[in-house]
C-alpha cells in the first residue's frame, strides 16, 4: 500500500524495492536499527540487537544486488532469530541464567539458511525461559505494542512483538505447545507452524525435542512463504529432518480456493472457553472462503483437553532431559516458573511417559481420519485475544493449569501437522483476532494459498499504536 510506513511494509514489497534498486540493503537496515534503537527500550522484543554485523551484511548485499547477483526475496531484507537459534560469536541464551555466557562457535541451520538467501540478522529476540511459559527475573519481558498489559504470546514472544512492531520484516519463532501461534495471534501478525521436520532443529536449543517446531512469523501469508522456503529442507546434521523435497512455497500464490475442502466444527470454534468475538471472526472467514469457491466440511472434533494433559507430561519430561546437564545441579540459577516446570518432568516415571506417549498416538490417529475427507481445517488460533498480564505472573511459579489453553495448538504439536494463523481483524477493543488453518504433512504451499486468498479478501490492516 503506497501509504504504509517503509517499517511497515511486507518482505514482498520491499523485496521489489531492493531488487529494483529503488532502495538500498544498507538505507533499508539503517532505518530499522533506528526503529530498533527508538522503541526497544519500551518493547524489550530484542536480547541482542546485531547492529555492525548487521550493517555488514547489509553493504555485502547491496554489493551483490548491484553486481547482478540477486539471491531472491530475502536478499538485503532485515529479519531478527528468537535466541534459541546458535549464531556464531553472538550469545545464545534461551531466556535462562544459565546460558547466560554461552556463545555458540558456529550458526544453526536455521541461521545458516537465512544468511546464504542474503537475510540481514538484525539480532536475536527475547523469549521465555527454556522457551516455555514464564520468564526468568533476570531477563526482560517483551512488550506487547497493542498494549503494555497485554500478553505478548508465550515463549516467541519476542519474534511477535518485533515483527508487529516494524522492528523487523519477519523474525523466526519456534513451536512446542503454540508459541508460533499463541504470538501471532496475541500481536496481530501471520505465522507458519511447519510440518515437523520440515525445518531443521539442529543449533536450536530443544524444550521438548519431539514436539519443536521452528518456523517463520512475518506480516503476511506470502512472506511466510518466502522465508519457509529458505528455511526448508533435509539437513544431514538433524537426522529428524524429512528427507522430502521442498516445493515452491509460492506456487499457489496466482490460484483461487475453488475446491478446496475446508473442514468446520462450529462447536469446536466456539465451545467451551472460546471468546464470542474470536469463534465468530473464524467462522466470518471460512464462509468468506466459501463465497470464493472453497467446500466447507462438516467435522466433528474430539475432546482435546486428555491430549493437552498428556501433553505436559511428554514435554515437561523432555524438557527435563533437555536440561539434564545444568537441572538440578545449578537449579538456583532457574526462574521459578521454569524450575517448577523441571521438577514436574523429573517426577514423571517412565510408564507416565509411555502412557502420555499413547495419547499423543492416539490423538494423530483421530486427526488422520478427520483429514481423510478435507484439505484444511479452520479453527482460532488461542481461545481469545491478548488477555491482560502482569510482570509478577510471568515472573513468577507455576500456577495450576487447566490445559484448556492447548485446545487448538497441542492436537497439531502432536501429529506435526502444518499449520498458518493470520490476522482476523481486531475485536471491540481493538485488539487483534486470528484465524489458524491447519493442513495435511507437507501442504505449506496449500496453507500460504489458502492463507493469501484469504488476505486479499480481507486486507486487514494490523498495524499497533507505536
Amino acid at each position: 500500500m503506497a501509504d504504509t510506513p517503509l517499517h511497515y511494509q511486507t518482505i514482498t514489497e520491499v523485496a521489489g524495492r531492493l531488487a529494483s534498486g529503488e532502495i538500498s540493503p544498507v538505507e533499508l537496515t539503517q532505518a530499522i536499527l533506528d526503529r530498533i534503537a527508538a522503541l526497544d527500550g519500551e518493547l524489550k522484543s530484542y536480547a541482542t540487537v546485531m547492529a555492525e554485523p548487521a550493517m555488514a551484511s547489509a553493504r555485502a548485499a547491496e554489493a551483490d544486488i548491484a553486481a547482478g547477483r540477486y539471491r531472491g526475496g530475502l536478499h538485503g531484507v532485515p529479519i531478527a532469530v528468537k535466541d534459541l537459534c546458535f549464531t556464531t560469536g553472538v550469545p545464545t541464551m534461551g531466556g535462562a541464567k544459565v546460558l547466560r555466557d554461552f556463545v555458540p562457535d558456529f550458526d544453526g541451520t536455521v541461521v545458516r539458511r537465512l544468511n546464504d538467501a542474503g537475510a540481514i540478522i538484525l539480532g536475536k529476540l527475547n523469549l521465555t525461559e527454556g522457551a516455555m511459559a514464564g520468564y526468568n527475573p533476570e531477563f526482560d519481558i517483551p512488550v506487547n505494542p497493542w498494549g503494555a498489559d497485554r500478553w505478548a504470546g508465550a515463549s516467541s514472544s519476542g519474534s511477535g512483538a518485533a515483527t508487529a512492531a516494524g522492528l523487523c520484516y519477519g523474525s523466526l519463532g519456534s513451536d512446542t505447545g503454540g508459541s508460533i501461534r499463541f504470538p501471532a495471534a496475541a500481536c496481530g501478525t501471520a505465522g507458519i507452524k511447519p510440518t515437523w521436520g520440515r525445518v531443521s532443529r539442529y543449533g536450536v536449543l530443544a524444550l521438548g525435542e519431539s514436539l519443536d517446531h521452528v518456523g517463520p512469523m512475518t506480516r503476511s501469508a506470502a512472506d511466510a512463504g518466502i522465508m519457509l522456503q529458505a528455511l526448508a529442507g533435509h539437513d544431514p546434521n538433524d537426522p529428524t529432518s524429512l528427507q522430502a523435497p521442498v516445493p515452491d512455497m509460492l506456487d499457489g500464490l496466482g490460484k483461487d480456493v475453488a475446491g478446496v475442502r475446508i473442514g468446520v466444527d462450529e462447536e469446536y470454534i466456539g465451545g467451551g472457553e472460546v471468546d464470542s468475538e474470536v469463534a465468530e471472526a473464524v467462522l466470518a472467514g471460512a464462509r468468506l472462503l466459501e463465497s470464493l469457491g472453497a467446500v466447507l466440511v462438516p467435522v466433528r472434533m474430539p475432546d482435546t483437553l486428555p491430549y493437552s494433559r498428556a501433553w505436559g507430561v511428554l514435554c515437561s519430561a523432555e524438557a527435563a532431559t533437555a536440561h539434564r546437564d545444568t537441572f538440578p545441579s545449578r537449579a538456583d540459577d532457574y526462574g521459578p516458573w521454569f524450575r517448577g516446570w523441571l521438577e514436574k518432568g523429573r517426577g514423571y516415571s517412565a510408564v507416565d511417559y509411555a502412557a502420555a506417549n499413547l495419547v499423543r498416538l492416539e490423538c494423530n490417529g483421530v486427526l488422520a481420519g478427520i483429514f481423510a475427507d478435507i484439505d484444511v481445517l479452520v479453527c482460532p488460533s488461542m481461545t481469545g485475544v491478548a488477555h491482560r498480564v502482569t510482570p509478577e505472573e510471568l515472573y513468577g511459579p507455576m500456577g495450576e493449569d487447566e490445559w484448556t489453553w492447548g485446545r487448538f495448538t497441542i492436537p497439531y504439536d502432536f501429529s506435526g501437522a502444518p499449520t498458518i494463523s493470520l490476522p482476523a481483524g481486531l475485536n471491540g477493543a481493538g485488539l487483534p483476532l486470528s484465524i489458524q488453518f491447519i493442513g495435511k504433512h507437507l501442504a505449506e504451499p496449500l496453507l500460504v494459498q489458502v492463507g493469501h486468498a484469504y488476505e486479499r479478501a480481507t486486507e486487514h490492516d494490523l498495524r499497533p499504536p507505536v
